[in-house]
């Protein structure tokens, strides 16, 4: 089969591969569409500690059941399925005490240690593998994963009804963020992105206000909530100021590891903030799945782009450019689409 494999920091290319045979409790799945997602470049440029080289990336991943093993009762060839990437151990104590997104052996297809799905098939363990039903869209069920991390992140949230919530960054998760928000009971909820582009997907998926600065939507006294999406140390720290007393503010968006942030200890202290953050996947993604499937959110406006595997060097570009909204790739293209 073709795959892009990643070879080490900052090295990848196409390449044809043998076709992954699936184990007694496995799946392999005919690749429909994977998302480009900003983990993908901080596993390129060898940023994210897990990872082991050489590896296939891709963990946003709807496709076809093409085989199962031997021992698999629970799917078959042509069932239309979404992949959950996240392996642990379920053995270690943050295993064994709830938190397996935190485990001391975590793993996940296309990020650390196992291959992903930015090719012509994946295997997933069985466990892993959900079913969708046909009248989701396929194309756009690759949301799934970034949908179900997003449910992680407001389950971690100490929410009120009627609160006001202000989102940082108007890309992917920034946009599902504040899609989520009314469900989890906002009065309000304003989108800021230096990108106005990404401030008009914004307002398509039907956020009213939008703003290329924080200083364009104050609250007198603040925000209840204000969520990070960027990862960006200065959208950090100015969000950290916009946290209303007694407040809360999350850490969604994935920051450079060795990256530093400034804040007031004693506002912290002084005002009872409570600073929370929120890493990938826990028991949200059947969750997550049956969400899409009930229509909780529209992404038809998020995605942006497809490309054709043999392009996916293009697509990084164009990510890296922070052009377009979400960028997927889908192996069956002849050739790259701009979907508006």
């Amino acid at each position: 089969m073709r795959a892009i494999v990643f070879a080490g920091p900052g090295s990848f290319s196409l390449q044809e591969v043998p076709d992954p045979v699936p184990g007694p409790r496995e799946v392999l799945v005919r690749v429909q569409a994977v998302g480009i997602c900003g983990t993908d470049l901080h596993v390129l440029e060898g940023e994210f500690e897990p990872t082991v080289f050489p590896i296939v990336p891709g963990h946003e991943t709807s496709g076809v059941v093409e085989s199962v093993g031997d021992a698999v009762t629970e799917f078959a060839p042509g069932d239309r399925v979404s992949v959950d990437p996240t392996l642990t151990c379920g053995e270690c104590s943050f295993c064994a005490d709830g938190h397996a997104n935190l485990c001391l052996r975590w793993n996940g297809s296309g990020v650390a240690r196992t291959n992903g799905s930015v090719a012509d098939f994946q295997v997933a363990p069985v466990k892993n593998v959900h079913h969708l039903s046909d009248d989701v869209d396929l194309d756009l069920a690759a949301m799934i994963e970034p949908l179900s991390c997003a449910i992680r992140g407001y389950d971690l949230l100490p929410r009120r009804m009627g609160e006001h919530y202000l989102v940082y960054g108007a890309g992917t998760m920034g946009l599902m963020m504040a899609q989520l928000a009314p469900r989890a009971g906002a009065a309000s909820v304003a989108v800021v992105d230096r990108n106005p582009t990404r401030l008009e997907a914004a307002q398509d998926v039907g956020v009213e206000l939008v703003a290329t600065s924080a200083d364009d939507v104050q609250r007198r006294g603040g925000w209840d909530v204000v969520i990070d999406c960027t990862g960006v140390v200065a959208a950090i720290e100015d969000g950290l100021t916009r946290v209303r007393r007694g407040g809360t503010f999350q850490q969604f968006g994935v920051a450079p590891t060795d990256a530093k942030a400034t804040f007031s200890p004693f506002r912290v202290y002084n005002d009872e903030l409570t600073v929370v953050g929120s890493m990938a996947v826990l028991n949200s993604y059947a969750r997550a799945v049956e969400m899409f499937t009930a229509g909780a959110l529209d992404t038809k406006p998020m995605v942006s782009h497809a490309f054709a595997l043999e392009d996916y060097g293009d697509a990084l570009e164009l990510f890296r450019a922070g052009t377009g909204r979400k960028l997927q790739i889908r192996p069956q293209l002849s050739s790259s689409v701009e979907l508006g």
